[in-house]
Formats: structure tokens, C-alpha cells, sequence
């Protein structure tokens, strides 16, 4: 992990907030259709709140999207804030060596 090679990945608020500049809409007005609490959205927008698998699945409903597609923005940030906050700590710990036969011993290969 080179760390200096970590790209800024942006909250995944930020797209949904062009998304709905994009359809005209307030976050109240989503909220509505979404059938939530109009702070969960704003809160989401602002960076304060991640998207949760519920959220997920209804901004996947109402945008035609998948809800891998609102999710994976979650984990893209997370990831990335993991990194900026812990990663030179975490690249200096050690890891485990191969010997060879992980796949034998129940290891599956990434």
C-alpha cells in the first residue's frame, strides 16, 4: 500500500447532493419520496451520516440505481478515511508469509 497514492474520494453526500441539483429536488422533497426523516438525508449530504443499507436500497429505488452503486461510494470514502488516519501506522505492521499451500490450509487467495 503506497499511501502517498491514495486519491481524495469525496463523501458520497456530495453525490448525492448533484444528484438532486441535477433533478431539481430539495432534500426535504427526497425525504418525502424516500419516506424518511428529512435529517437523515440532510445529514448524509452534509458528511455527518454514512449510508446505511436501508438508505442504500431506497436511493437505489428512486435514482434506478443499485444499491452496490450507494454503498460502494460508503466504503470508498471509509477506505479512504482508514488510510489518511491510519495507514503509515498500519503499513509498518507485519504481515504473515506465505507458505505456499494457503489454499490448502483454507486460505483463498484475493
Amino acid at each position: 500500500m503506497n499511501i502517498s497514492d491514495i486519491r481524495r474520494v469525496p463523501h458520497p453526500g456530495q453525490t448525492l447532493r448533484q444528484r438532486l441539483k441535477t433533478a431539481g429536488l430539495s432534500a426535504a422533497a427526497l425525504s418525502r419520496r424516500l419516506n424518511v426523516p428529512t435529517n437523515r438525508v440532510t445529514s448524509i449530504m452534509n458528511g455527518q451520516r454514512s449510508i446505511s443499507g436501508d438508505t442504500a436500497l431506497r436511493l437505489a429505488h428512486f435514482f434506478q440505481t443499485s444499491p452496490d452503486y450507494w454503498l460502494g461510494l460508503q466504503v470508498e470514502y471509509e477506505l479512504f478515511k482508514a488510510v489518511k488516519e491510519k495507514g503509515r501506522e498500519i503499513v509498518d505492521l507485519p504481515t504473515i508469509q506465505s507458505t505456499g499451500n494457503d489454499i490448502e490450509n483454507g486460505w483463498k487467495q484475493v
